[in-house]
């Protein structure tokens, strides 16, 4: 007998996935399997991108299965440019679909806009823990979304920083951001006041263009160009970018899937940029951690990311029905 799926709302999700640190641990794990490739069992392509041009939208789909968590999922992700500002409809939208991999039953469908934002955060946080500097003491988060509120949280659970600092094209939304996070954040006119002097960047924009130029950065700071499918942090399509060539150049260059990389950041097919690991393979041991340097770590976001997510939402779920 079968049984109907399970239908998880977006406050259901958040209930069970409180924290984006909930997430670090089998995060670290999963990004080791994926780079250990056959041997991790994580069977993850390179996400299908459906154009949907009448509408200036895109459909995203992304399956992943991983050995080690019996987790197999698909992730199914809308992005409609311009959406954000004209209409009452959210420009990102993102559903998890979560399979039993003993028979292919579908177990649960999820809302995925908060499995995106929590394990991109958290991701990038482990990023951080690899290749930031010594005593970092500085944070700048540049945007002021769902990403810039779950980066700040996870960011601020992890490390202590001394002074943490925001800046957003929209100066309002940065100072409602500022209000509404716990602890202080100074709110900065332009991307140079922002960065100068900062320890870790975190680049979390809509641009399209270059906003963050090598010249402005602290030699030896560590930058999260984080991108996750079409969610609001970044540039996540082959001609977006947010970094300039000078700073793509100069930094040791990680990224989660070398293989997404070279076919969807802009950052790194326009600047011609070399790359230098996978963070996995950091976390492994396979490659070193160079945070004596100016790193970046380039995340497009994987499918394997999001069947982690989802199987501790529905694990938690379950246990308490």
């Amino acid at each position: 007998m079968s049984f109907p799926p399970a239908f998880l709302s977006a406050m259901e999700v958040q209930d069970h996935l409180r924290s984006s640190s909930l997430l670090i641990p089998p995060l670290e794990v999963v990004l080791a399997n994926f780079s250990s490739r056959p041997e991790g069992g994580v069977e993850q392509p390179v996400r299908t991108v459906v154009p949907v041009a009448k509408h200036r939208g895109f459909l995203g789909v992304m399956p992943a299965y991983s050995a080690a968590e019996d987790a197999l999922t698909t992730k199914l992700v809308t992005f409609y440019e311009g959406h954000s500002t004209t209409s009452t409809v959210p420009s990102h939208q993102a559903t998890v679909l979560l399979f039993e991999p003993r028979n292919g039953s579908l177990l649960a469908v999820m809302d995925g806009n908060i499995i995106t934002a929590k394990r991109t955060a958290a991701v990038s946080a482990i990023a951080t823990k690899f290749l930031k500097p010594p005593n970092s003491e500085v944070l700048c988060i540049l945007g002021a979304g769902v990403q810039a509120l779950t980066h700040y949280e996870v960011f601020t659970e992890q490390f202590s920083y001394e002074e943490v600092r925001v800046w957003n094209r929209t100066k309002e939304n940065a100072e409602k951001f500022a209000d509404t996070v716990q602890g202080e954040v100074q709110v900065c006119s332009s991307v140079q006041e922002a960065v100068t002097g900062a320890d870790v960047i975190i680049t979390v924009t809509m641009a399209t263009e270059p906003i963050l130029f090598g010249e402005w950065v602290k030699p030896g700071a560590h930058i999260n160009g984080s991108v996750c499918c079409f969610s609001a942090i970044g540039a996540s399509r082959p001609d977006w970018r947010e970094l300039d060539d000078q700073l793509m150049k100069q930094a040791v260059l990680y990224v989660d899937s070398q293989e997404a990389a070279l076919k969807e950041s802009g950052d790194i097919l326009l600047s011609g940029a070399e790359i230098f690991g996978e963070l996995g393979e950091v976390v492994k041991g396979m490659k070193p951690a160079h945070c004596e340097k100016t790193t970046v770590f380039k995340s497009l976001g994987m499918a394997v990311e999001d069947a982690v997510a989802a199987k501790l939402v529905y694990d938690s779920w379950s246990s308490g029905k």
